[in-house]
């Protein structure tokens, strides 16, 4: 265990114990935040004039899994633009926007970055979620299993048997050592097996006869019965298409009052992707204003923003049927892409999908210049910041690692219009960006970028987000001041952090990585009744070959493939 660490004379920021910006000094033993007195032998860091916050927590970034290694394979034009060579302590690695594993690590960790979570991993697949994990250095880690289209749940869903579910989700969680429930395009993934789509939440399944309002409303009374830290982690329906703001509004109005013991009963993910307004292209507008005025009159839901980063990047999601139009998309419309690109499309059995397909946002593409205001339109409307996480949904609106740009457009007003300006005309006329005024402050950024996360990800118990006693030693130290204004020394400062600090272990400094650990992996293991297992059991064993080609005694992923196995205990009323 490391030495006992002291931060000194820094101002702190942390949200969650209501402090912003006193100078104050952080204690750090065994790997855990404890109170200075109690240090009698410490090695110090002097923070003067730095700004000290709890590490990162990106609560969605696809960082691992199956078709992250499908969209590295399909692009070595990516790689060879952003190759990393080997340094004394750090393996060689290769970029772009997807980053390989140990480059990925060190990306996060020179930024302060100390939490990642992986927001979509096909059950079948896990263990590939888990390797990889195992060569991501220096951050903690988790995974999403993913929910909405698993034929056991779309079983349990008509027949009613909410109970059932929850014992499946329970089951699933420990099979996979998974954190939370994900839904990506709900029963939409299911029908393009067959070539098909749904067109709203009321449409139907083929086969099964629900819709993705039942699907979605069912997960999340078993979420709720179960008590998992996470609410449901959603992917909407109609994600990229014009008028999709519709959508996601009954979506929000379907799970209204759903909750048990908790405002909060969903989590909706890179909305700017579902928040598009208009009939057509033609017509295509931001609807982020008009979905930031429902939030804030309805607090029942979170979201993280998936903010665009102009420039080449690889999309990729559980959504198959939007990464096929997607493809069309940028072959034959009018500012497309070259004719012909890459597309993959993935299938996992009795479970869900993906594609894989490259793309560019272009400044001078007036459809890509109206999303990327809408990203910061939602950071910068939104009353309550602790309902909005800043994502870039990475790799889908750009890299990970250009958050601390992020940062810098949200902190000053000038910089984000000097993007605007250089951006299509039609940001300005179609999207309230320039009329927007407001520029956040560091406590803002660390709601967005790690205190409010963790608190919607039910991580602030386990250690995470803030700089409480108990928490865990991930410390963030920025060579920047309280009052900065400069959006180039703000920009600098996030990308390459004075310290990042791990379990009281230093690992950057100057944002240079001098030491690296193996990151701990979460999971949610619930306890349910003996009666509720053994149904589910009766279940799994009744249907399981008629589902799968795989043994269902070779389906769970075992505790030897997690090197740091941090499991979440919870005992569900069940």
């Amino acid at each position: 265990m490391a030495k006992p660490l002291i931060i000194k004379n820094g101002f702190v920021i942390d949200p969650l114990n209501k402090i912003n910006g006193e100078k104050l000094d952080i204690g750090i033993k065994d790997g855990k935040i404890v109170d200075v007195s109690s240090i009698k032998d410490a090695k110090i860091i002097d923070a003067s004039g730095m700004v000290v916050m709890p590490g990162g927590v990106d609560l969605h970034s696809h960082i691992s899994g199956a078709k992250v290694n499908v969209g590295r394979i399909m692009r070595p034009e990516d790689h060879r633009k952003d190759i990393v060579k080997k340094g004394a302590l750090t393996h060689s690695g290769v970029g772009y926007s997807v980053p390989s594993t140990f480059i990925t690590g060190y990306r996060y960790s020179k930024m302060g970055w100390t939490t990642v979570f992986e927001p979509a991993t096909p059950p079948l697949k896990a263990r590939h979620t888990h390797e990889e994990f195992n060569d991501m250095p220096n951050i903690d880690k988790a995974s999403f299993p993913v929910f909405g289209n698993n034929w056991f749940v779309l079983d349990y869903v008509r027949d009613g048997d909410i109970d059932g579910l929850a014992g499946f989700i329970a089951w699933m969680l420990w099979a996979t050592k998974g954190f939370a429930v994900k839904l990506v395009n709900p029963g939409g993934v299911e029908n393009w097996k067959w070539g098909k789509n749904v067109q709203n939440i009321d449409d139907m399944v083929f086969h099964w006869e629900v819709s993705p309002k039942q699907i979605i409303i069912s997960l999340l009374e078993a979420n709720e019965k179960l008590g998992l830290p996470h609410t449901i982690h959603v992917h909407g329906t109609g994600l990229g298409h014009p008028g999709c703001i519709n959508l996601t509004r009954e979506i929000f109005d379907a799970v209204k009052g759903r909750g048990v013991g908790r405002k909060v009963n969903m989590h909706f993910t890179h909305l700017q992707f579902n928040a598009y307004a208009g009939t057509g292209w033609k017509d295509f507008a931001s609807g982020a204003a008009e979905i930031v005025d429902y939030l804030d009159k309805n607090p029942h839901i979170t979201f993280d923003v998936g903010q665009v980063i102009y420039g080449d990047t690889t999309t990729m999601t559980g959504d198959g049927p939007w990464e096929f139009n997607l493809q069309h998309l940028g072959s034959t419309m009018p500012w497309g892409q070259k004719p012909g690109m890459k597309w993959v499309n993935g299938d996992v059995e009795a479970e869900c999908g993906s594609g894989v397909v490259p793309y560019i946002f272009s400044r001078q593409v007036f459809v890509n210049a109206i999303q990327w205001a809408m990203g910061l339109e939602l950071m910068l409307l939104i009353k309550n910041p602790w309902q909005c996480f800043m994502t870039t949904d990475h790799p889908n609106g750009g890299p990970f690692y250009f958050y601390p740009k992020v940062i810098a457009w949200l902190m000053s007003k000038p910089y984000r219009d000097a993007e605007l300006e250089k951006s299509h005309k039609m940001a300005t006329e179609r999207t309230t960006l320039k009329d927007i005024t407001r520029e956040l402050t560091l406590e803002e950024i660390c709601i967005l970028t790690r205190a409010g996360g963790a608190k919607a990800l039910g991580m602030t118990d386990y250690g995470k987000g803030h700089l409480g006693i108990g928490a865990d030693g991930d410390v963030a130290i920025y060579n920047l001041g309280l009052e900065e204004k400069d959006p180039v020394k703000i920009e600098k400062a996030f990308t390459a952090a004075a310290y990042t600090i791990k379990d009281g272990e230093v690992l950057v400094k100057d944002g240079e990585i001098i030491k690296t650990v193996d990151g701990k992996v979460f999971w949610v293991n619930v306890k349910v009744s003996d009666d509720l297992q053994a149904k589910v059991m009766e279940d799994l064993e009744k249907k399981w070959y008629k589902y799968y080609s795989v043994n269902l005694a070779n389906y769970p992923v075992q505790d030897e493939y997690l090197k740091q196995s941090a499991p979440i205990t919870i005992q569900a009323n069940l």
